[in-house]
C-alpha cells in the first residue's frame, strides 16, 4: 500500500499555505483582514471597505444598521442621500460604500451583507470626529493704538490639515499684501491641531471690529478687537474711565452733589475732607 505524506507548516510558511488552500471555499467569503473600523472627520468622505472573495454570481447589499435602511446593492443606491454610493475595486474584490460630506448623524454600525442563503454579513463601524474651534483669550480684545495685536485661532480634533484658513474682518477676508502691516502664519502641531494666527503691527482704530476664523469645511470662529485711542484697555471693559474710584465715594458724592457738578479730582478731596470731619467730630462727642 502506498503510504501517503502530509506536509508540516511552521510560521510564515503557515501563512502562505493558508492562501494557497483558500480555494477549497466553495462559495463567497469574507477576508478576514478587512477592518471593522473606520474613523473619519467631520466633513470629508468616508470609505467602507468590504472583502468578499469568490463572490460569482451573489450580490453585495450596504444596511445601515440604526434604521435598517438599505442602502446600495452592487452598484445601485436605494436611498435618496446621493451621498451614499458603492463601487467595486476588482483588482481587490473589495465593495467599498462612500460616504461623501460626513455628517455627525452618519457615525454607527454598517453591514456589508451577501446574498447567500442564508445571508452572510460583515459589519463596519464609522466613528465621526468632529474637531474645535476656538479664537483664544476672551470673546471682547481691548489693545491700545500702534500695538501689537495677535489673534490665534486653534483648531483641534482634526484629522486632517484644514485645505486653508482665511481670516475676516467685518465680513471683508484680510489679505496680506503688506507684511510690514498685517500678517497671517498658519502652522500644523501635532498629529490633530492647526494654529493659524493673524497679527497686526501698529494697530489703529481702523483696525477695530469683528475678526473671523473659517477653516476649509469646519465652523467658524469670532472675536471683537476694540483698538483704543488713549484709554485703558481695563477701564473701557468696566465700560468707566482710568481713574479709580475711591471707595465710599459713590455715596459721599451723592449726598453732597458733587458727582456731576464738580471736577472728580476736586470733588474727591472734598469728600475725603468731608469724611475726616465726620470721624473728628465723632471722637470729641
Amino acid at each position: 500500500m502506498k503510504r501517503v505524506t502530509f506536509p508540516v507548516f511552521s510560521g510564515g510558511e503557515a501563512a502562505h499555505a493558508v492562501k494557497r488552500f483558500t480555494g477549497l471555499y466553495t462559495g463567497p467569503y469574507f477576508d478576514p483582514t478587512t477592518t471593522t473600523n473606520i474613523t473619519t472627520q467631520l466633513g470629508t468622505h468616508a470609505y467602507l471597505p468590504c472583502k468578499v472573495k469568490q463572490l460569482g454570481n451573489k450580490s453585495v447589499s450596504w444596511i445601515r444598521r440604526r434604521d435598517a435602511h438599505i442602502l446600495t446593492v452592487d452598484r445601485y443606491t436605494f436611498i435618496a442621500d446621493d451621498r451614499f454610493q458603492a463601487f467595486l475595486v476588482e483588482a481587490t474584490d473589495t465593495w467599498t460604500l462612500q460616504v461623501k460630506y460626513v455628517q455627525a448623524r452618519d457615525a454607527g454600525q454598517y453591514e456589508c451583507q451577501v446574498s447567500t442563503e442564508p445571508k452572510m454579513s460583515h459589519f463596519i463601524t464609522l466613528n465621526v470626529v468632529v474637531p474645535k474651534i476656538e479664537i483664544s483669550g476672551k470673546s471682547d480684545v481691548y489693545v491700545r493704538t500702534e500695538s501689537t495685536v495677535s489673534l490665534r485661532c486653534v483648531i483641534t480634533q482634526s484629522l486632517e490639515e484644514p485645505a486653508y484658513i482665511f481670516w475676516y474682518h467685518d465680513g471683508e477676508r484680510v489679505l496680506k499684501y503688506d507684511r510690514s502691516a498685517i500678517d497671517i502664519r498658519t502652522e500644523r502641531l501635532g498629529t490633530d491641531t492647526t494654529e493659524s494666527t493673524l497679527i497686526i503691527f501698529h494697530a489703529k482704530p481702523e483696525h477695530s471690529g469683528n475678526y473671523t476664523c473659517s477653516p476649509s469645511n469646519l465652523d467658524s470662529a469670532s472675536v471683537l478687537l476694540h483698538v483704543l485711542n488713549g484709554e485703558h484697555p481695563a477701564a473701557m471693559q468696566r465700560g468707566k474711565n482710568s481713574a479709580s474710584p475711591i471707595p465710599g465715594w459713590s455715596h459721599l458724592s451723592m449726598g453732597l452733589g458733587l458727582a456731576t457738578c464738580t471736577p472728580p479730582r476736586f470733588a474727591a478731596a472734598v469728600a475725603i475732607t468731608v469724611a475726616a470731619l465726620v470721624h473728628l467730630l465723632s471722637t470729641t462727642t
